[in-house]
This record gives structure tokens, sequence and C-alpha cells, in this order.
């Protein structure tokens, strides 16, 4: 019986743990004992900080851990839940011997520089209670909640006040009073000033793209953060948590819809006694519980600690701090970069080497990459710095391999494809959150590359809709969202690199681009850079394709040569982006003289570019000679930057290549109809032979023929010269007979809209141009072409007879001179602008 006789004695008292006492006393002796590579005592500054108000966390390396105690740090690391307040008070207690310090201020530690990282799906029950480091994707943020840690409990039946009852992740009242001769157990009121509170916030992430098992569906985990780490990790980040797994009853789970909780059978016995069996949570009744694992961190740290952390895109650093991060040999290549007269073709080929030629489009990502300069006006309003590139092109060349190319190398680039992203998963969705079942706003996929690049594949096979929810974010950098009660604008500064295929399949070089692309007007214009890929059949380029692909499948390693590695572009461009060039007086004077060029060219209706030059365009010009700039480490914008980004530009607002009209083109199809029957007829009667030999000749006559007609004014088989227009000559003809009759019908003026009178009038019109009889035969010959193509082809004008519409019999034949048929002009059709 003398086993149990303690077990009476201490029934009031705390049970000492001694292991946790040993470690705080340890702990206590590390921070003030450790010393850094000077001699000075390294914790003390940072203990002193501690005095200040807002500050309660004081931050300790692992590492110095190990270094000074190595017993202590395997403890420490493996019962850490259980430590953690012993270790807490330790810190307490060393803050205190160092100042003035309230004394109900609470303290807390932070673990840093943890060797091992472990993945979300590699947290299993065996790691609950120790120290692990894990690393993810935050996708959602809670608001912060404050949380009772230990609370101050009223007794209703004494009224005496019950101190410090521990609170464990839900509300906890004190199982018994403490006065002895009150028994209440149930009846408490919480003390809210007496009790203490902490900043609370949850924060879910999942597991990021790389470390995915293959065929696997990303798992999530709740982080639970407090005190200084709140609010320390933002929707998109790629962190590293350190903490310990802990397992918390699923309140979700409880509360589900159909099973109720029993708490109403419930009886109050004599003395406040409850007569209950099996006691499961309070409150909850005697029900199943099911737990769930959640991860209680107590420091977050950007997953890429070099550059402390920092994102390609953060604009907060200065061009010395990032100076200061870098070893001296990383420095000097950085440097040794900026000299190199040949850096804008090296980069390209470095980042994308196993991708032949399609130079343009390299330049156009690099740039993208490199990015403008971010504005703010006067007013309040921001101009945006980054630039969006769309790839157009036929299959197979090559643009999902840039999109894949971007995602790997830039630290936040988002991948997602067109048709199956949702107008909600590309800016942000609304959920209501299981436990609280508050609105809270999951990022999507512009949110998450904040600061990135979001790579959208199949860009046209997008449903309409889902197109539109991206309007703002290209042009304006925000996404507003206004529903479930949650009014919100959230930022998406990120670049849109796109890639699309045209309508069809190919794309057809005779329709402009607007025609070829299924996206409208708005966010045409809104893409800086349109890069057209054409397959065209090419034996040189075709074979140096072969041999880079062949050469790859071959020996992957050694096909590839980079002048420069990923990781020193990485730190090249975090260096670049630090610089803000300004525009210099020539370059502006420069930018302005190439903007008018373009809208006169575009406005002049002959050459038609592929999409409208807007003032966008204008801008555009002028973030890409910035990042020109920013590209050699240029405080000014030069005109030799505006020159390249002008070229860029020019490439991409790519002329439309129509072919020549042929006016004889019916007479011509007519004739290799007869020769077809006459070949046919020719089998028939020669022996077979000679059948061969016949038709063969008769072909080669037939294409040398066909060759021929193909020139200007080359001589076709019955020896007439093949009449052939421009397209542009054509448009512009077309255009004039056009407008001409809807002239003469605005007039009510009959006689002009006869075709003879139509032929007269174009000739007078170009009289000038006319010198000789011959001249005069062969111009009234194309235009009577040209109606003729206009009206059966083209239906642009239709024949109108005595009668009524033409007969379809006549339309084919030749017209007699005595019927001259009136034209008009379709009523369907608009002119082009």
């Amino acid at each position: 019986m003398d086993i149990a006789e303690p077990a009476v004695d201490t029934s009031g008292q705390m049970v000492k743990d001694e292991l946790a006492e040993k470690c705080q006393k340890l702990f206590q002796a590390f921070l003030e004992e450790f010393q850094n590579s000077d001699g000075e005592l390294k914790y003390l500054r940072d203990a002193e900080e501690l005095i200040r108000p807002e500050r309660n966390t004081l931050l300790v390396s692992f590492t110095d851990l190990e270094g000074f105690n190595q017993e202590l740090a395997t403890t420490i690391q493996e019962e850490f839940y259980r430590i953690y307040p012993y270790l807490c008070r330790a810190v307490r207690n060393f803050a205190r011997d160092r100042g003035n310090v309230p004394a109900s201020k609470e303290f807390y530690v932070a673990i840093q520089d943890l060797p091992t990282r472990h993945k979300i799906r590699e947290l299993t029950t065996l790691r609950i209670g120790s120290l692990v480091r894990i690393s993810g994707q935050v996708v959602r943020t809670h608001p912060v909640h404050p949380e009772l840690v230990s609370g101050t409990f009223l007794c209703l039946d004494c009224q005496s006040a019950i101190k410090d009852v521990e609170q464990q992740f839900r509300y906890t009242q004190p199982s018994i009073c403490r006065n002895p001769i009150c028994n209440n157990r149930r009846r408490f009121l919480l003390d809210t000033n007496k009790s203490k509170f902490i900043d609370f916030q949850k924060v879910r992430i999942q597991e990021t793209q790389a470390e995915l098992p293959r065929g696997s569906i990303p798992r999530s985990m709740e982080i639970i953060l407090r005190a200084e780490a709140v609010e320390s990790a933002q929707a998109g980040d790629k962190c590293d948590f350190i903490g310990c797994l802990i397992v918390v009853p699923d309140v979700s789970q409880l509360s589900a819809p159909g099973v109720r909780a029993e708490t109403s059978s419930r009886t109050a016995g004599a003395q406040g006694y409850e007569n209950e069996g099996v006691r499961g949570l309070k409150a909850l009744g005697v029900r199943e519980l099911t737990y769930k694992l959640a991860f209680l961190a107590c420091h977050v740290a950007p997953t890429n600690p070099r550059f402390g952390g920092k994102e390609i895109r953060d604009e907060e650093q200065t061009a010395e701090s990032i100076k200061n991060q870098m070893t001296v040999k990383e420095w000097e290549k950085v440097f040794e970069m900026s000299q190199d007269k040949n850096l804008y073709h090296n980069l390209c080929t470095s980042l994308f080497p196993t991708v032949h030629g399609n130079d343009e489009v390299k330049r156009g990502i690099l740039l993208m990459l490199f990015g403008g300069v971010p504005k703010t006006t006067m007013e309040g309003t921001s101009l945006r710095g980054d630039i969006n590139v769309c790839i157009v092109g036929d299959p197979s060349t090559a643009k999902s391999q840039f999109l894949k190319h971007v995602e790997e190398f830039s630290p936040r680039a988002v991948y997602t494809s067109g048709k199956a992203s949702s107008a909600a998963g590309l800016t942000a969705a609304v959920v209501r959150d299981e436990e609280s079942h508050e609105f809270v706003i999951e990022a999507g996929a512009l949110m998450l590359a904040d600061n990135g690049v979001c790579c959208i594949d199949e860009f046209d096979k997008m449903e309409m809709r889902d197109q539109v929810a991206i309007h703002e974010a290209m042009e304006q950098q925000t996404i507003s969202i206004t529903k479930a009660g949650v009014k919100a604008t959230l930022n998406a500064r990120t670049s849109i690199l796109a890639a699309a295929n045209p309508v069809g399949g190919r794309y057809d070089r005779s329709k402009s681009l607007k025609q070829n692309v299924n996206l409208t007007a708005p966010i045409m214009s809104r893409f800086d850079l349109f890069f057209i890929l054409v397959d065209d059949c090419n034996e040189v380029t075709d074979y140096a394709i072969a041999r880079r692909i062949v050469d790859l499948h071959s020996r992957i390693e050694n096909s590839i040569d980079r002048v420069y590695t990923l990781d020193e572009i990485r730190r090249y461009l975090l260096f670049a982006r630090q610089f803000k060039p300004k525009i210099s007086k020539e370059s502006e004077d420069f930018i302005v003289e190439q903007y008018k060029r373009l809208r006169q060219r575009d406005g002049s209706g002959v050459t038609k570019s592929a999409w409208r030059i807007t003032v966008r365009q204008l801008e555009s010009m002028i973030r890409l000679s910035e990042s020109m700039a920013r590209m050699h480490c240029c405080d000014e914008v030069q005109p030799k930057h505006v020159k390249e980004a002008f070229r860029l530009l020019n490439k991409s607002i790519i002329r439309v290549e129509t072919p020549d009209v042929n006016l004889d083109q019916e007479e011509e199809e007519a004739m290799e109809e007869e020769e077809e029957e006459d070949n046919q007829m020719n089998r028939q009667d020669v022996p077979n032979g000679d059948a061969d030999n016949h038709v063969n000749g008769h072909v080669n006559g037939h294409v040398n023929g066909h060759e021929l007609t193909n020139g200007i004014s080359g001589e076709s088989q019955s020896g007439k010269p093949s009449l052939r227009l421009s397209f542009a000559e054509y448009k512009r003809i077309s255009n004039l007979l056009v407008l001409h009759l809807r002239r003469a019908e605005e007039d009510e003026n009959e006689d002009a809209l006869k075709k003879s009178a139509v032929v007269n009038w174009y000739l007078k019109e170009i009289e000038s141009e006319i010198d000789s009889e011959m001249e005069l035969i062969s111009k009234k010959a194309m235009i009577e072409k040209v109606i003729h193509r206009l009206v059966h082809y083209d239906y642009i004008l239709i024949e109108l007879s005595q009668s009524g519409l033409k007969s379809s019999t006549q339309s084919s034949g030749t017209e007699d001179r005595d019927d001259d048929v009136t034209l008009v002009v379709n009523p369907n059709y608009t002119l082009e602008d």
C-alpha cells in the first residue's frame, strides 16, 4: 500500500515533470552562456528587444543548441510538445533578468535552422509531439483571432476565482472548484479581463507540384500559427514551417448534420454531480470521437532562404541588400554578367537550351521576366510594370515547352490549362470554413502567382465567361470579389504568359490575327506582345530542328550547353530588377516618333496590321524599353533600348500576308476540266504501253503551263496573259466601287448603278494613268473581271436584271450588251476599317 500513499497526499498538487524542468534549466543556461564566433553573448541583444511591448518571441537556432549541448537538442527535438511550455518559461526568466518586464507578459520561443525537411505526406502519427520542419504552398489563410491561453474563472456558487486554467485548442472549464467546501463542477464564468489571450491564425498548406508523387492528388494540412508567427505567410507563398504535429478533435465531423449530438439527455444528480456514464467530450455527449492531425508552428520561414527568401519579383529590397546576401564569388559572377556584351543572346540560350530557334519568343519571355517599372501616379492610380505575352501558333511549335520552362525557372509561377480552369479557379473563390462556418477566400492561380508569372495553356479554349475574369487582373492588377458577404480587392501583380492555337488548328496567313484567334478585342489589346509561330516547310530549319531533337534524345546531358546556370540567371534577375530606369529626353522623343509611325501605318488601310494599335501598345513599348534597360543594369532608358523594344513590338504586329487575286480563275478551272476529259478519252483510245508516256507528257506540259500562269503576266496554255492583282490593289478597287455604288444609291441615281456606267466611271477616275489604247482595253477587261469576281466569288455586289434577280443560267455565260444589269452592294457587307 505504500506506493499508493503519495498519490493521496498530492491529490491537490501539480505533478512535477523532472525531465522538462531539467531542460528548462539547461536551456536558460544556453541562453545566458552561448557565444557567437566573436565572443559576444549571441542572444543578449535579442532578449533586450523582448522588453518592447510588441515583441514576445525569441528566435533560437537549432544548430547553436546542438553545438552547446547535443543531449538537450535531441530531447527538444523528440519531446518538443511536452517541453515547449518550460522553454517559454526559461525565456521569460532570461528576459526578466535583463530588464523590467510586466509580470503578466507571456514569452514564446521559436526554433529555426532545423536540418531535415519533411513532406506533408511523411507526417504520420509517429511524429506527433516531436519537432519537425515541413514545407508546402499556402493556399488559404484565415483571419487572425484571439485565442484563450489560460483562463481565470469565477465560481458562481462561492465567488472564488480559479486562476490559470490551461486551455488546449478548445474551451476548457475547471473540472471542480478549488474551494474545499464548494463542490461546483459546472457553473463557472470566464473573467476576460484577467485571462490571457494570444493571436491565433489558421493557415492551410498544400504539397507543391514538385514533390507530388505521380498520379497523386496534393495533400493539405492545417497549420496553427500563434503570437508573432501570425500573418507571416500569405496565400501563394512557399514556406517552411517548424513546429510539432498535434492531434485535435475534429469539430467539423461532430457538428455534421444528420447525427445530432446527444446533449439534452443529461440529468444533474445531487450536489451538482452528473449521472452520466462514459465521458466523451463534455457538452458533446457520448459519441465516437474523430481526431485529425494539425501542425502547431512556432516559426515560419520562406522556402528559398537565399536572398532573404524574397521572390524574384519582390520590389522591397535594395541592390545593396541583395549584394550583401551573396558570397564574393556569386557577386563577381553577377558583375561579370552585367559587363557581358552578348548578354541578351546568352541569357536567351541559357534559359531555353532545349528549344531550337524561335529567338524572338525567347527574347520576349526574357524581357517579361525582367519586367517594366510599376509606377503610381499622384492620384494613386497604379500603372502596371508587368509584361503580358501571348504565343499563337500551329501545333508542335514548342508553345507549351516555353510555358513549362518558365514555370520551372521562376520561383513563383503557376501553370494552368485554359479548358480545365474556371473563373473562380483563376481568380479567387469564397468558400465556407468547415469549423467556424465563416466565409474565407481561397486563392486562385492569379493570386498564387502574385509577383510571379501565370502560365495559361490552351488560352483560346477557355469559356468566354472565364476569360472575362482575367480582364481586370491583366490591366489593373487586382481581383475584386463581391459575393457571399465578402467584399475584397486582392492583389494579382502577375505577368501572364498565354499559349493559344489558331482557329481551325493552323494559322491562316490570308486572314488577320483577329480572325485567326478566338479572343476578344479587349483581351488582345491587353497583351503587350503577340508571337505567331507558323510551322513552315523549310529544308534548312527542318534539318536543324531534327538534328537538335535527335541530339537531345540520344545524349540528354551533353547536348545542352548553357553559358550561365539557372541559379546564376536567378541571382542576376533579382539584382537587375532593383534598378528603376528613368526615360531620357531623347528616348522620350524617339518613343513618341515610333508610336506615331505605328498609328499612321495602322490608319492607312492598305497594309492591314494584325490588330489595332492603341495607347496600350505605347505603354507596352515603354515597359519593354524599361525591361531592356533593366537587363543591362542601366539607370536610364536609352534610344537603343527603345529600338529593340520597337523591333520586338513590330515583330509581333505581323503583316497579314495575302495571296494575289487571280482574275482568270474561272476560265482556268474550266480549261483544267476539259483537259481531264481529254486525258480520259486519250487513255481509253491509246494502248496500255503508250498510255503512260502520253499522259506524262500531257501532265508535264500542263504543269509547266501552270507554272507560267503563276507569274504576273505569264502566258497560259492558250497564249493569253493571266490577269493577277495584288490583294491590296484588289481590296482598294473593291472599296472604291462599293463607296461609289453606295453614294449613287443614296442619290437615287439609277443610271449610275448600271454595270457599263460603273465601268466607265472607274476608267474616268484612272484616266491620268492610261497612256495608250491597249492599256485602256486591258484596264477595261480587268475592271469587268473584278466586278465579276465581286459578284460571283466574294458576294459583295449583287446583279439585278429588269425582272429582278438574274437567272443562274445566264450568270455563268457572257452577258448580253443589251441586258445591261444594275449593280447594288450586298446590304450585309460592311467596309473593313
